[in-house]
């Protein structure tokens, strides 16, 4: 235990001689280890204790509190991406090819300062995508993907915040907010209901936006190793290596989410819900009623698949995976339905 605080000790004491004196007090800014605890705890908490929680019990219908936090992520990152571009990169004073970090007290800068910070408490405001989750009991959307992603960036950035407030690698944080004002936006159309699904046929080009802001960060990061440029190349590996590593993450994420469901049956694909990198869409939705092809059976799809509808001759119920039984199924062969029986369900 001795070791342990003696090692304890001479972190603090190297954060103090090198980290900015500017956010030295601010809060979670001492130390890296609230952060990383609240990081710990938010991991535990949407893979172990929450599903356990929740195992014998309705997941919550949350509509209306999905578009309200949509819809106030999309003003957050606006904001935040606001104050980045006003404070430096949108204004022509920083360079898109080096740009040195500035410790001074100019108020453009103090802006950039405190725009760093909201950006790293905006990464804490983002778990509670994943609690939703747990909440609707939407475990398939908890993938291993959106906890290192949610879990990893509150540390990520907080190194920054506190040694680099500003300056070259704050270009990351410009591209994070701008694709999270799209993403969430779509959210909150998706969390509406199924009126609005019409004009979300553009979510899966939400992940190769992600892609390409990572392949952008990548390039712009990198450029320093091959220049001279006052700006600490351990940050440069930093960032890069970030944006290399969530770059293959996403990158099979959407083979396996959008490439590999071609080769999978129509019935399966038509299951799937539209995976993003923040999880699936968050709506609470509804399917419309809608017709079977040449069927005789109309009836109302709820969003986890169970039905109940009128065949010829009487009344049956579909189960959990959109099957109808005892009545019609739409099998699409030849453009015909397939009857499976006739008889009435007594």
């Amino acid at each position: 235990m001795a070791l342990v605080m003696k090692y304890i000790n001479i972190m603090n004491r190297y954060m103090d001689t090198h980290g900015d004196p500017r956010t030295k007090d601010w809060p979670m800014m001492s130390s890296p280890f609230p952060t990383l605890a609240v990081c710990l705890t938010y991991v535990y908490l949407v893979k172990v204790l929450g599903p356990r929680w929740m195992e014998n019990r309705k997941p919550f219908r949350l509509q209306n509190t999905l578009i309200i936090y949509n819809a106030a992520q999309v003003i957050f990152s606006a904001w935040i991406f606001y104050e980045i571009g006003i404070s430096g990169w949108l204004t022509g004073h920083y360079s898109f090819r080096c740009q040195p970090v500035e410790y001074n007290s100019n108020p453009r800068t103090i802006r950039m300062v405190h725009a760093c910070w909201w950006y790293y408490f905006s990464k804490f405001t983002e778990f509670m995508d994943t609690i939703f989750f747990v909440l609707r009991k939407k475990e398939s959307q908890i993938t291993t993907l959106h906890v290192i992603h949610h879990g990893c960036m509150p540390m990520s950035v907080w190194f920054g915040v506190k040694f680099t407030p500003g300056g070259h690698s704050t270009f990351f944080g410009l591209l994070n907010t701008f694709v999270h004002i799209i993403m969430y936006t779509y959210y909150m159309f998706s969390a509406m209901g199924p009126q609005f699904q019409k004009y979300l046929w553009w979510k899966k080009y939400l992940t190769t936006l992600q892609m390409v802001q990572f392949i952008l960060i990548m390039v712009h990061a990198f450029q320093l190793l091959f220049i001279e440029c006052n700006y600490p190349k351990a940050f440069v590996w930093w960032i890069g290596m970030h944006a290399v590593m969530f770059f293959f993450l996403f990158n099979e994420f959407y083979k396996q989410a959008y490439k590999g469901r071609k080769s999978r049956p129509e019935k399966l694909r038509k299951e799937d819900e539209p995976l993003l990198a923040n999880g699936h869409a968050n709506g609470d939705c509804q399917t419309t009623e809608k017709k079977l092809l040449n069927g005789h059976a109309n009836g109302k799809l709820m969003a986890n698949g169970s039905s109940s509808a009128k065949s010829s001759n009487g009344y049956s119920s579909s189960n959990s995976n959109g099957y109808k039984n005892g009545a019609v199924l739409a099998n699409g062969v030849n453009g015909h339905t397939t009857e499976l029986t006739q008889r009435k369900v007594k």
